[in-house]
């Protein structure tokens, strides 16, 4: 049996201001192309569909058309809602949409309910696959019902886990067991576009939590990792900030036998524009060739000027058309800048030299003659105006 192990979908998140919408109708179509070519008996989604929990109608249509065309193909698929999404409302209609193969594991009352496959098409009465969703859990919320006091996410999930042995320990020999989990198990490596899950508890769970199952499928990292042989993340599948840009996004392609884990190995899904962060002096950026193949990406931008270059975005754009964050940290720190404004304000000898100061507290790039020149003729005007009344 062939599963395809998906997270992070975030289907509505903007990059930095960019709508990318018709980007994930794109990781839609790779995710169904993927799907036919390797011939893939069932989707696992673990958690963050959606970047919300009130995703609005375009997304939601979204979501509905990959779900559609997934049961056009006769392949079913397993969700958990991960922190972004509301639990309520994504399992909302699950024990109806169950019929048309798509199952919802989003409630605590559903953990240790599996979604049973058989692991031979051809032998129904055979092995089965047993598929448990544990959704993210917040510790303050669910502590009480798990009984799992003190409350955290270490004790929240091991209570999960606890039930889903139970389940799997009255089950026929034989029986395979995938997990599928929106957590941060110890050892995965974060990237800044995840949002914390350390509120109320302890952030991790130890990865010794999953030992024993056939292969545990875990999403909240957006970088694709392998924790263990058994025990991997496999990352959003679009970049949601630069820290991803080393990333190759993409799945695991799961194959489980009678015998177990069989094989696991990446598929990958290019992006349409790479991410690409750049440092380095504005006229050397500008110029040198060696950034010539990420003229095309959305680009991260640190200039290192000691001076703020004059319209620096600007410029950037006549070469790096998609840059979309711009920073400035100066190799050289200037006098100037170690000064607080308080302090340039009582230096200041008249005010010509006050309001150049103040130009260049605010954009770290001192006044030229030409702007000494407007300054003092609108300082001399406002005096023939006072001497005037």
């Amino acid at each position: 049996m062939k599963l395809l192990h998906t997270s992070d979908w975030h289907l509505g998140r903007s990059f930095h201001g960019v709508g990318t919408l018709a980007a994930q109708r794109r990781f839609a179509d790779q995710l169904l192309a993927t799907v036919a070519e390797e011939e893939v008996d069932v989707v696992l989604l673990a958690g963050d569909v959606y970047d919300r929990a009130l995703p609005n109608v375009d997304v939601v249509n979204l979501f509905d058309d990959i779900l559609a065309r997934l049961n056009a193909a006769g392949v079913p698929i397993v969700i958990t809602s991960g922190n972004h999404d509301s639990a309520t409302r994504l399992g909302f209609g699950g024990r109806i949409m169950e019929r048309a193969g798509v199952h919802l594991r989003t409630r605590i009352a559903d953990l240790d309910t599996p979604v049973l496959f058989p692991l031979d098409a051809d032998r129904p009465d055979g092995p089965q696959l047993a598929v448990y969703g544990i959704p993210y859990l917040e510790p303050r919320l669910v502590a009480g019902a798990l009984d799992a006091e003190p409350a955290s996410h270490f004790s929240v999930t091991e209570a999960a886990v606890k039930l889903i042995r139970a389940d799997l320990a009255g089950r026929a020999e034989g029986t395979a067991a995938v997990v599928l989990a929106h957590t941060f198990a110890s050892g995965g490596i974060t990237s800044a576009s995840e949002r914390d899950l350390a509120i109320g508890g302890v952030g991790a769970v130890p990865l010794d939590l999953f030992d024993g199952f056939t292969y545990t499928a875990l999403g909240h990292l957006h970088g694709r990792q392998r924790l263990g042989e058994a025990v991997r993340y496999s990352g959003s599948p679009l970049p949601y900030s630069f820290s991803e840009a080393a990333h190759t996004k993409g799945a695991w392609l799961v194959e489980i036998t009678e015998d177990g884990l069989k094989e696991v190995r990446r598929v990958d899904w290019p992006v349409e524009r790479p991410l690409s962060v750049l440092r380095g002096k504005l006229q050397e950026l500008l110029a040198d060739p060696q950034w010539t193949a990420r003229e095309t990406h959305y680009c991260q931008v640190t200039l290192t000027d000691d001076d703020r270059p004059a319209n620096a975005m600007e410029q950037l754009r006549t070469r790096f058309p998609h840059t979309l964050v711009l920073m400035f940290e100066p190799e050289n720190a200037r006098d100037a800048d170690a000064k607080t404004y308080s302090q340039r304000v009582s230096a200041a000898v008249d005010e010509l030299d006050l309001c150049c100061g103040f130009l260049d507290h605010v954009r770290h790039r001192p006044a030229d003659d030409g702007e000494q020149g407007v300054l003092r003729e609108a300082l001399a005007s406002v005096r023939a105006g006072e001497a005037a009344l």
